[in-house]
């Protein structure tokens, strides 16, 4: 599996995945004018040339694509062919695009199907299910630094598990 920059030829051509994978998988939530809206959306020259996208090929075929904007804060669009979901694939885009953001903090608008996905990638929800343009969507944030929030409470209990094993060796 190699992942790669995408040139904006290729990120075209990566539409029919997108498309594809989005009426598979996510299009039941939508209405047929939110459909439209989306599809509009992902043939936008001015949409497009807003991303910077990972494309996952398995040989000459993408299978899989990760597309960010503003400068790697806000993942637009992130998809893998059914045939090639739970095999890392999505894994290996996150990081890629990971690697190469600058961003502390990285936002999806989550479809109903993908949240698991993110929350296993380790997105935190943000807000609750929200329609925007007949978009329907869950708000959700990755952290890109090191979560500290209960070290001082385990390493406390650490230092006094150790003292009290000290005192017990004496």
């Amino acid at each position: 599996m190699e992942i790669r920059l995408l040139t904006r030829d290729e990120l075209s051509s990566a539409l029919e995945l997108v498309w594809k994978v989005f009426c598979e998988y996510e299009a039941v939530n939508y209405t047929e004018t939110s459909k439209q809206v989306f599809y509009d959306a992902i043939h936008s020259k001015e949409y497009l040339d807003m991303l910077t996208a990972y494309g996952a090929f398995d040989g000459d075929e993408p299978v899989g694509i990760i597309a960010s904007r503003n400068e790697g804060s806000h993942i637009a669009l992130f998809f893998v062919e059914g045939a090639y979901h739970r095999q890392g694939i999505g894994r290996m885009l996150w990081e890629t695009m990971l690697e190469n953001s600058t961003a502390d903090i990285i936002t999806v608008h989550s479809s109903l199907y993908a949240s698991e996905v993110y929350k296993r990638l380790g997105f935190k929800q943000t807000g609750e299910e929200t329609t925007d343009g007949g978009i329907v969507y869950i708000p959700m944030e990755y952290h890109h630094f090191m979560d500290i929030s209960g070290y001082k409470e385990s390493m406390t209990g650490l230092i006094r598990k150790d003292m009290k094993d000290l005192k017990e060796f004496r």
